[in-house]
């Protein structure tokens, strides 16, 4: 066994629509997510048991972490006494709505994998890290990908579709605050139904786009949760017109934010834009000139 290193992507989503609560607690959703060339890095080495360290001090390194939480179910499903040192270089902020720990804890579950002689086929893999995380299937693939269910069931986009989002340049841009997920969830609750975007229209919405060739990236962006967020969250709607009156951005939150995001060209001024972002949020701010992957 050898050393390895995973990247760890961080993730958009483009299209989300939340479109019930379910009796278990969760809520079904409709989305179209997209992993980026930037995210974190995930070195592991073979050791006598699972440890974690983090270049980030803000970062939990116990238990509550997934990417142990990811060790243990991995030792669990496959029977493997071995273990492992987890180096985890952070650059995904929590409270972004990019995906970060649930990527870490694929990354990790990728690493295990390769060091223990691939126990686990494709479709093992996907099912352990639904276990583990709502959203981590979703970086498995690699691709940009529908998602349903409480975000489990995941389904790579048609090639044509996917070609407009892949190599698509972005701009990722979160402010010092970051949104608690149950809080958004539970905001989104407390609205129903008219914060809930309906399954069947949901689903319209993504056929529509999907099977249009002439389709944008930009016309697929949509969140519902948005609406509940940006009511506290006021820095965060104010900025995106801003954007969009003085460069013509289409803008939008990924995942329960904080973390935004606009869509660009190659000739749109990344400086200006930047410059921007950091007049309004001040130099505390992630800016994040990226593609997706």
């Amino acid at each position: 066994m050898s050393n390895v290193t995973i990247p760890s992507p961080a993730k958009l989503n483009l299209f989300l629509a939340v479109t019930e609560k379910r009796p278990d607690g969760f809520h079904d959703l409709v989305s179209v997510a997209a992993p980026l060339a930037w995210g974190d890095e995930l070195r592991v080495a073979p050791a006598e048991d699972f440890s974690l360290i983090c270049d980030d001090p803000g970062v939990p390194v116990d238990g509550t972490n997934l990417v142990l939480k990811a060790a243990q179910s991995f030792r669990t499903a496959t029977g493997w006494t071995g273990g492992a040192r987890f180096e985890l270089e952070k650059r995904i902020p929590m409270g972004a709505g990019l995906g970060g720990g649930s990527s870490n804890a694929v990354a990790a579950l990728r690493a295990l994998n390769q060091l223990a002689g691939q126990p686990l086929d494709a479709k093992a893999l996907a099912g352990l890290a639904a276990g583990i995380g709502s959203d981590c299937s979703l970086f498995l693939p690699g691709v940009p990908v529908a998602m349903r269910g409480r975000g489990e069931i995941v389904q790579p986009l048609a090639a044509a579709p996917a070609s407009r989002l892949r190599g698509r340049k972005v701009i990722i841009f979160k402010p010092c605050f970051g949104v608690a997920t149950p809080w958004a969830y539970a905001r989104l609750a407390a609205g129903a139904p008219h914060t809930y975007l309906p399954t069947m229209a949901a689903e319209d919405r993504l056929a529509g786009w999907s099977d249009d060739p002439g389709a944008s990236a930009e016309e697929l962006l949509f969140n519902s949760f948005e609406e509940v967020v940006f009511e506290k969250y006021v820095a965060l709607p104010v900025l995106l017109a801003q954007l969009r009156q003085r460069f013509g951005l289409t803008a939008g939150m990924s995942g329960s934010g904080s973390a935004c995001f606009a869509l660009l060209d190659d000739q749109d001024p990344v400086n200006e834009i930047t410059a921007a972002i950091r007049t309004a949020w001040g130099a505390a701010a992630l800016i994040v000139a990226t593609r997706i992957a």
